[in-house]
């Protein structure tokens, strides 16, 4: 385990971490089909990057786990509620955890010691574009939606797709007024910047950015330009950090801009064998001559939010076991600390951090 300051350690003993953003259902669904005694987070859970004892250890208070399927299986809606079984299994078998739907929930589960969960569903294209399913998603817990995952859909745009919409279309501007009447957060993660615009002017409630950093540090299209970042955090939103490299790093992002095309790619080749795509868009990364960055790189990004967004507007969303690369000092959820303890080095007073 890395050594921390006692300052940043003394902060993670008093204060949660919120994670926005955490793929171990998919990597359970993937690597053990869905089976939590073949991959049991209550444990060690080795080669992967979250288990209950390593989120512990850094300090979450909170996490998002994100119940996606790709938008290129068969019946996604099915599928995603297939995810919110998976979570729900997963959080019932550890009272370490409990299952949080509100703010002051989350908080409360907290105070008792334990880790508020909360789910967030990646990509529109899992409502099937009926606004019936999006208020089963709701009643089923999910408080936020991305709009996209990597693929364009038929009502919105991805930042890693061909645009057809020109952002939102008519039935993609009721969804998010619908979400904002229900309560669901709207997530601009993974859409084109065309249609964060888009959202942001329709949307009445404060929007979020589950895991995407800032296009100014690294020109990838999935992190969010200087207009986007400073208009969310005019309404109160919040823009969470994310730790994959090739959103992190600016060599990086501009060598992985391919990245969710070869991604598709992959996935036409291999069918709906989700374990060999795993397995090949891991051993992909391996073969490029990438610069994973480190602790101090994402901090970069934090800092970067917090001057044209306000510090209010920033999160932390990992997106761990949906990365198979990370930077050094953040390679499994027991190092959020590590996070801390640079932003102390950089002279952040305790109340922002």
């Amino acid at each position: 385990m890395a050594e921390y300051s006692a300052h940043a350690r003394r902060i993670h003993d008093d204060l949660p971490v919120v994670d926005g953003h955490n793929d171990l259902p998919w990597r359970i669904r993937t690597e053990a089909n869905g089976d939590l005694d073949k991959a049991d987070p209550r444990a060690a859970l080795t080669g992967f990057q979250t288990d209950i004892p390593r989120m512990l250890e850094g300090g979450v208070g909170a996490q998002f786990w994100s119940v996606y399927v790709p938008a290129d299986v068969p019946n996604p809606f099915e599928q995603t509620l297939g995810q919110i079984d998976l979570v729900e299994r997963m959080v019932a078998r550890d009272d370490r955890l409990a299952s949080a739907h509100t703010g002051t929930e989350a908080r409360s589960i907290r105070d008792s010691g334990r880790i508020a969960c909360l789910k967030g569903a990646e990509g529109g294209h899992s409502i099937e574009n009926s606004l019936d399913n999006l208020h089963s998603l709701a009643e089923r817990g999910v408080r936020y939606m991305t709009l996209t995952h990597s693929d364009t859909h038929d009502w919105a745009d991805s930042a890693t797709d061909d645009s057809q919409h020109g952002g939102l279309t008519r039935f993609g501007r009721e969804v998010v007024k619908e979400m904002n009447r229900i309560g669901m957060l709207v997530d601009l993660s993974h859409v084109s910047a065309d249609t964060m615009r888009a959202a942001l002017r329709v949307s009445d409630a404060p929007v979020i950015a589950s895991h995407s950093n800032a296009f100014e540090l690294a020109p990838h299209p999935r992190n969010m330009p200087d207009d986007v970042l400073r208009e969310i955090g005019a309404r109160g939103g919040v823009v969470m950090a994310v730790f994959f490299p090739g959103f992190v790093v600016p060599s990086t992002a501009i060598q992985m801009v391919t990245m969710f095309e070869h991604w598709r790619d992959v996935r036409k080749l291999l069918g709906g064998d989700e374990a060999a795509i795993a397995a090949e868009i891991k051993e992909y990364e391996a073969s490029l001559d990438l610069d994973h960055g480190s602790v101090a790189d994402v901090v970069d990004h934090i800092e970067y939010i917090a001057d044209v967004a306000g510090v209010d507007a920033v999160g932390l969303g990992s997106d761990f076991d949906g990365i198979t690369i990370t930077p050094a000092g953040l390679e499994d959820a027991s190092c959020y600390p590590a996070i801390t303890d640079e932003l102390l080095r950089r002279g952040w007073p305790e109340a922002h951090i």
